[in-house]
């Protein structure tokens, strides 16, 4: 019997969630890049040169092409719903980027638009697809440490501070520490602690008005089974809580204490806004600044400190696995690091397409990830307890 071929994929828009991908798309053999399009002309020559794919001038070409049976929609978040919806309307599966979008009617639209196509629609990628994550959830379903009763999860880092597109400052237009951020912790959270969120607390900080939007959030979130979650994050570029990771980065590569503030210098003090978005644009995929990500990554990839209580352990989430502090010894849960980084974005992806089975990180999931983030919003704004109404349960652990 021949090996299934590989997943054909169409990549809408190659800008910077592409270029944090590439490694994973060009590396993996189970994906055969195939076409791309973007709104810059130098973006879409990089593409042909590159991986030898077709660039085609729109999203409907796209969509069209009859050689890409999924598309990445890696587009500007407020375009994500529309953009899904094309792709399922040409029958093309659909993995689209965090967050899902930017409020729950469209969220509600993306689902039903690939119902009705009869085609997968897939989120991410979030870091809830990280080995360490993944590993966690199966601890905790194992039932070997009892229930998930509290869960801390921390991060703090320099995202307010990297070059800008005018929407990206822009809250109503998914700008924001909230729309970008939270995405990650919330659905991290939300996986390990059952996904179920009944109700939400939070409180968010915009303390510079030269990047108008929410650079910070602290939260409390209540499961319908009990336990509870704190989540906070500053983007402001001063504490850097890679520091308690033995100053391994989000990507899972070694950072160098001695750049701290390299952000804000980096940035300095744009002439315009659209200073700031070129600046952006020339370090990404087709910009003149652009270098071609490594392949691997000597540890994990995380999104910051994060522990999850349980009757009988502590699970500590690491770069190298979950440290697990038991009621009589502590020993590290060590999962090896995969050779593609974010691996299992592409594991899901072919379990979903090549075996048949449910996709984890699916659109109802991602619709109640997005709820949450918007009941953050709500609540800072409201200064009160928010009810949430569209949960779903965690899936099983990864096969």
């Amino acid at each position: 019997m021949s090996s299934p071929q590989p997943i054909r994929l169409g990549v809408a828009g190659l800008g910077r969630a592409f270029t944090l991908m590439i490694p994973t798309w060009r590396d993996d053999p189970r994906i055969a890049l195939t076409a791309g399009t973007d709104p810059r002309a130098a973006a879409r020559q990089q593409f042909e040169s590159e991986f030898g794919g077709r660039a085609h001038a729109s999203l409907e070409a796209l969509c069209a092409d009859p050689e890409v049976e999924c598309i990445y929609i890696a587009t500007p978040h407020q375009m994500h719903a529309d953009h899904v919806r094309m792709a399922a309307e040409h029958g093309k599966h659909v993995l689209v980027e965090k967050p899902m979008a930017i409020n729950l009617p469209d969220c509600e639209d993306m689902v039903q638009a690939c119902d009705k196509a009869g085609v997968h629609l897939m989120v991410g990628h979030s870091h809830s697809y990280d080995g360490p994550v993944l590993q966690a959830h199966r601890l905790i379903r194992s039932g070997r440490f009892g229930a998930v009763r509290m869960i801390q999860a921390q991060y703090h880092t320099d995202f307010l501070y990297r070059p800008r597109r005018p929407e990206e400052l822009d809250t109503t237009l998914g700008g924001g520490v909230v729309h970008n951020q939270a995405a990650h912790q919330m659905d991290i959270v939300r996986l390990l602690g059952g996904g179920e969120v009944r109700s939400l607390r939070a409180m968010t900080g915009a303390w510079d008005r030269s990047r108008p939007t929410e650079g910070a959030y602290a939260a409390l979130l209540q499961f319908a089974n009990g336990a509870f979650a704190s989540l906070l994050y500053s983007g402001f570029a001063h504490f850097d809580s890679d520091e308690w990771h033995d100053w391994v980065g989000e990507m899972g590569r070694r950072k160098s204490p001695a750049d701290y503030g390299k952000a804000r210098r980096s940035l300095g003090t744009p002439e315009s806004a659209a200073a700031e978005a070129a600046l952006k644009a020339d370090a990404n995929f087709g910009g003149s600044r652009y270098r071609s990500p490594e392949s691997g990554a000597p540890f994990h990839q995380h999104f910051g400190h994060i522990i999850v209580s349980c009757d009988h352990a502590d699970l500590r989430l690491t770069p190298r696995g979950v440290m697990v502090y038991g009621d009589h010894e502590r020993w590290l849960d060590e999962v090896p690091v995969p050779p593609v980084p974010r691996q299992e974005v592409v594991d899901e992806l072919w379990q979903v397409l090549r075996e048949g089975l449910p996709a984890r990180h699916d659109g109802r999931w991602g619709l109640a990830t997005t709820e949450a983030c918007l009941a953050l919003l709500e609540s800072a704004r409201l200064q009160t307890d928010v009810a949430l109404h569209h949960q779903v349960p965690a899936p099983p652990p990864a096969p």
